[in-house]
C-alpha cells in the first residue's frame, strides 16, 4: 500500500490517534437514600441498628464554612456493615452519646479525620480507634489522596463534587445534597480494605498505627494572637496600624461570633487593612474608604469606628509590635547571615531527609514536621560523639514526633549537626595590577 502524500510532496501522518478512556462510572447509592434522623424515635432506631452491625464505622461530617461562624457540624453520615448507611442531624439533639455507645470500640474510618474529629466530639462522638484514608494514602506515596481520587484510582468509579462548598446549615437540605453526603461514606469500608492492605505489604503500616493513634489524643493548642492571621496584616504600616488591625478583627470577631456567621462577609480582610493604614478621623470618612461601601460594612460603621478610634488613642507604651514574637528560630532565608553554621546543618539535613521521602516514599512533612526540623537544628543539643543522636531522639519526641518518624529522621539529623557541609568559600575577585 502506498503512503499518502500531501501537495508538498511530504508523507502524510496516518497514525491513528489512542481512542480517549472512557470516563469511571458515577458512583451510587447501593440502598437508596435513607431519610435524615431527626427524631428521639428515628435516633433510636439508629443506634439499635448501629449496635447490631458489624466491622469498622464509615463516618463524616458536613460544616458551613463559609457561612457560618461555628465549625459545628450540621450533617453526620455513617455506615456499617449490616446496619446500612444513616445521615444525621445533630442540630435536632442535645447530644449523640447513645450512638457513641452503640459503637463501642468499633474502628472509625474517616478521609482526613482531622477535620472532622472537633465537630465529632462536640456532639458526644469519641472514637477509639480510627483509620483515616487521607492520612495513611499519604504514607504510601498517593500523588493525590482526596477522596473522588481515590475512589476513581482504587475503587474505579467517579464522584460528584458539585456540593463541596454549599450551606450545610440550610433547612430542609435538597436531596442531591444528602445523595452526595451519603456518597462520601458509600466506599469508605472498601477504601480502609485495599488501603489497609498495602500499607502492611509496605511495611508502613505500623507507622499508620503511630500516626492514627496521635490524632486521637491531640489537642490543638489555643491559637496566640489569632487576629495577627489577618490576610495582608504585612501591609500594615507602624505599630498603630498594626494596632488598628488587631482592633478591628477582634470587634468583627465578636460580632460574627454573636451573628453566627462567616467574619469575612461582615468585612473582607482587605478592608480592615485598608482602614487600619488609613486611619480615619470620622466616620463619613471611613464610609467612603475602600470596602466599607457595602450593606454589612456600612451597618456597623459605629463598631468600625469606635475600634479604629480607640487604635488612635492608644499609648505608644501599648501598641503591639509589627511583627509577632515567636519562641522557634528565624526563617531559615535568614540562617546564612546569622549562623552560616546552623544553615550548614539546616542544608545538609534537608537533603537527607529529601533523599529518605524518596527512597521511602512519603512526603517529606509526613516524615517530619518541618518546624521540629528547624528547631533542633537552630539549637542543637549540646552533645558530642555518640550521644548526640539519643539527645536529637529525645529533643524530637518531647515536640511531637512519633516514633517511626524519631526513628528515621534522628540518625540524619545527628549526621548534620556533627558533620554540616559548609558550602564552598566564594572565589576572591582577582584585581589586575595597576597600569597593565
Amino acid at each position: 500500500m502506498s503512503a499518502e502524500i500531501n501537495d508538498d510532496g511530504s508523507e502524510k501522518n496516518t497514525t491513528i490517534p489512542e481512542p480517549a478512556a472512557e470516563p469511571a462510572p458515577l458512583l451510587v447509592l447501593r440502598d437508596g437514600l435513607p431519610p435524615v434522623v431527626e427524631t428521639a424515635e428515628a435516633l433510636a432506631e439508629v443506634v439499635a441498628k448501629v449496635a447490631a452491625g458489624t466491622g469498622p464505622i464509615a463516618l463524616d461530617a458536613e460544616r458551613a464554612s463559609g457561612y457560618r461562624y461555628s465549625a459545628r457540624a450540621y450533617l453526620i453520615q455513617l455506615r456499617r456493615e449490616g446496619s446500612g448507611t444513616h445521615l444525621i442531624d445533630p442540630i435536632a439533639f442535645d447530644d449523640l452519646r447513645d450512638l457513641n455507645e452503640a459503637f463501642g470500640g468499633a474502628e472509625w474510618i474517616l478521609h482526613a479525620a482531622s477535620q472532622d474529629l472537633a465537630c465529632l466530639r462536640e456532639v458526644g462522638l469519641e472514637p477509639v480507634s480510627l483509620f483515616d484514608t487521607e492520612l495513611a494514602a499519604r504514607l504510601l506515596g498517593y500523588p493525590r489522596v482526596g477522596l473522588a481520587t481515590l475512589v476513581e484510582s482504587i475503587c474505579g468509579r467517579s464522584m460528584r463534587k458539585e456540593h463541596s462548598a454549599v450551606d450545610w446549615s440550610k433547612r430542609p437540605l435538597p436531596d442531591s445534597w444528602l445523595e452526595y453526603a451519603a456518597l462520601d461514606v458509600e466506599v469508605l469500608l472498601e477504601l480502609r480494605e485495599v488501603i489497609g492492605r498495602e500499607l502492611i505489604e509496605s511495611g508502613k503500616d505500623a507507622w499508620a498505627q503511630e500516626e492514627f493513634t496521635h490524632l486521637i489524643t491531640y489537642e490543638q493548642p489555643p491559637r496566640v494572637d489569632p487576629w495577627r492571621r489577618t490576610s495582608g496584616i504585612h501591609k500594615a504600616k507602624g505599630r498603630r496600624a498594626v494596632a488598628a488591625v488587631r482592633g478591628l478583627w477582634e470587634t468583627r470577631d465578636e460580632l460574627a461570633q454573636e451573628r453566627d456567621t462567616t467574619p469575612g462577609k461582615l468585612l473582607p480582610d482587605a478592608s480592615i487593612i485598608v482602614a487600619a493604614n488609613a486611619l480615619p478621623t470620622s466616620r463619613g470618612s471611613l464610609l467612603a474608604t475602600k470596602g466599607f461601601h457595602g450593606r454589612a460594612a456600612s451597618r456597623y460603621v459605629d463598631l468600625w469606628f469606635d475600634a479604629i478610634q480607640a487604635a488612635r488613642e492608644l499609648p505608644e507604651s501599648e501598641l503591639p509590635p509589627v511583627a509577632n514574637r515567636s519562641d522557634g528560630p528565624p526563617q531559615p532565608r535568614a540562617w546564612a547571615e546569622r549562623d552560616p553554621v546552623a544553615a550548614a546543618r539546616l542544608a545538609t539535613a534537608r537533603t537527607a531527609i529529601t533523599a529518605l521521602s524518596k527512597e521511602r516514599n512519603v512526603p517529606i512533612e509526613n516524615i517530619l514536621t518541618p518546624d521540629f526540623l528547624r528547631r533542633v537544628l537552630w539549637t542543637p543539643p549540646q552533645t558530642e560523639g555518640p550521644g548526640v543522636e539519643e539527645a536529637v531522639a529525645a529533643e524530637l519526641s518531647r515536640l511531637g514526633a512519633r516514633a517511626w518518624q524519631v526513628g528515621l529522621a534522628a540518625p540524619l539529623i545527628a549526621e548534620a549537626i556533627v558533620n554540616p557541609e559548609m558550602p564552598e568559600p566564594e572565589p576572591e575577585e582577582e584585581l589586575e595590577p595597576e597600569g597593565s
